[in-house]
């Protein structure tokens, strides 16, 4: 039994890379053509675009892990019951619960690999090929240009116009309230830079204190400022939720709560972390049926419906997820409802099956 679980998962195993290289160029094809569309632009050049293009590659893979599980499990498993050999393996006693399981632990590797890249490799590599991209088009990392990063805590809104690099910042602003909400200064400053945690030294700084005689105005060269921010928040807010990872994600969003900002589209990507790994096991579990439930089909056929259901899968998805963001939904339920779904699904069919 021990061979025919290792034959089994080193046929797996080749599904899945058989879908990973049939996928993964397929969308970084993609990705490269919207590349190229920038070119000329600013100093962005062809290399940067191949450059960019391959610094996304553990997101894409991380992104199309769903859907490389459930092709390449049918690929597998199709090309095993177009020979017969599955068909063998039953008349030698393997039951089908026993081949599924095989799935599920090649599966669980998946998993493992995917939670790796998406905490130490992915998020890194897709916020340098953000920044990268981000000054050879000349445009801001953060919202867009002349947009900046707005920010707040109980008193306080900051807006920083455009992040130099990592320790300075340019075109700051800070509006500074009272208990009950009222003004009570407003700081402008040209320049700043980040000289120990949260310490900030303000450069060509305009300050503007309201009071109940009129507006009072001074200007200084520079000024030092203890921020509410430190530099991990500052990095956090310059980044889109997608390029964190899970830690990242986290920390940030209880950031946001303690200072009353809205969180969901933060949490939503927190949250949807776990739904991909859901869905992963999902598509597993559906591709399970494809092979047993369709004996007389052939392997192309069994891989156009797979197809179908992937793509389906996907809009459902995103479906949910944008309906999510626009009703304010929990953003846990609706990260997590597409896997249940098709979780629950895929038992009910896999019942039927066996």
């Amino acid at each position: 039994m021990t061979i025919i679980n290792r034959y089994l998962a080193l046929q797996i195993v080749m599904g899945l890379g058989i879908a990973t290289a049939v996928l993964l160029p397929l969308f970084g094809f993609l990705d490269l053509l919207d590349q190229l569309d920038d070119v000329g632009k600013g100093t962005y050049r062809v290399k940067d675009a191949f450059l960019h293009t391959a610094l996304l590659l553990p997101r894409r893979f991380i992104q199309l892990a769903p859907f490389i599980a459930l092709l390449g499990n049918v690929v597998a498993l199709g090309r095993l019951a177009v020979g017969s050999e599955l068909t063998a393996m039953r008349a030698a006693g393997v039951s089908p619960a026993r081949i599924s399981l095989a799935s599920l632990s090649v599966g669980l590797i998946l998993l493992s690999l995917i939670t790796v890249l998406d905490q130490f490799v992915a998020p890194q590599f897709q916020q340098k090929a953000i920044s990268s991209r981000a000054v050879a088009l000349e445009k801001s990392a953060a919202l867009g240009k002349h947009l900046g990063i707005w920010t707040r805590d109980e008193r306080n809104i900051l807006r920083i116009g455009e992040m130099l690099h990592a320790g300075k910042a340019a075109d700051i602003e800070l509006m500074h309230f009272d208990d009950n909400g009222f003004l009570l200064t407003y700081t402008y400053a040209g320049y700043a830079d980040f000289i120990d945690g949260d310490l900030w030294e303000l450069r060509d700084v305009t300050t503007k204190t309201f009071t109940g005689n009129g507006i009072e105005s001074v200007s200084t060269a520079s000024m030092q400022w203890k921020s509410f921010l430190n530099p991990d928040d500052i990095s956090t807010l310059t980044k889109s939720p997608e390029s964190l990872s899970p830690i990242e994600l986290f920390f940030h969003v209880r950031f946001l709560r303690s200072t009353g900002q809205e969180v969901d589209a933060y949490a939503l990507a927190l949250w949807r972390k776990g739904g991909g790994i859901l869905t992963t096991v999902a598509m597993l579990l559906l591709s399970i049926p494809f092979v047993f439930g369709s004996v007389r089909a052939g392997l192309g056929n069994r891989l156009v419906l797979a197809s179908m259901l992937g793509i389906s899968v996907y809009l459902f998805d995103q479906i949910v997820a944008n309906a999510g963001l626009l009703l304010h939904l929990n953003p846990a339920l609706t990260a997590l409802l597409p896997g249940l779904v098709l979780i629950a699904l895929a038992g009910l069919w896999l019942r039927r099956i066996f």
